[in-house]
């Protein structure tokens, strides 16, 4: 399973960036649109972490208490694409955010729960 994220890039603190993570092949499509999806960051430094997650529907949603508020996930199945919506950010969003796959239809937070993962896109957020 082959994803591709963009969306990444600098920005100042308080701006907006939208991460999209989306294939380009059919059968990953397919893959994409039965599982649950999430959004995950690995600052300068530090282990990866959760960012947001939802569940095949888009409809069930978690998050990290540190982008409650600031960040929204979603995902258009006809498209096998997931976004992350990210407003007000901040110097310590500052990260690669990888997008994953998880082996199950619900939402989870759990990383060992994720089976596939995208590339990373950078985000800087300066001061």
């Amino acid at each position: 399973v082959q994803l591709q994220a963009s969306g990444g890039g600098l920005v100042k603190a308080g701006g907006s960036l939208r991460l999209s993570c989306a294939t380009s092949r059919a059968a990953t499509r397919r893959t994409i649109t039965n599982n649950g999806l999430g959004w995950f960051r690995q600052p300068p430094g530090k282990e990866r972490e959760i960012v947001a997650a939802t569940d095949w529907r888009g409809v069930s949603t978690n998050y990290a208490d540190s982008v409650k508020g600031r960040f929204t996930i979603s995902r258009d199945n006809a498209k096998g694409t997931v976004y992350l919506q990210m407003n007000s950010l901040k110097p310590e969003d500052t990260a690669v955010y990888y997008c994953a796959v998880s082996r199950y239809s619900g939402t989870t937070s759990a990383r060992e729960d994720y089976q596939y993962w995208g590339q990373g896109t950078m985000v800087t957020v300066s001061s």
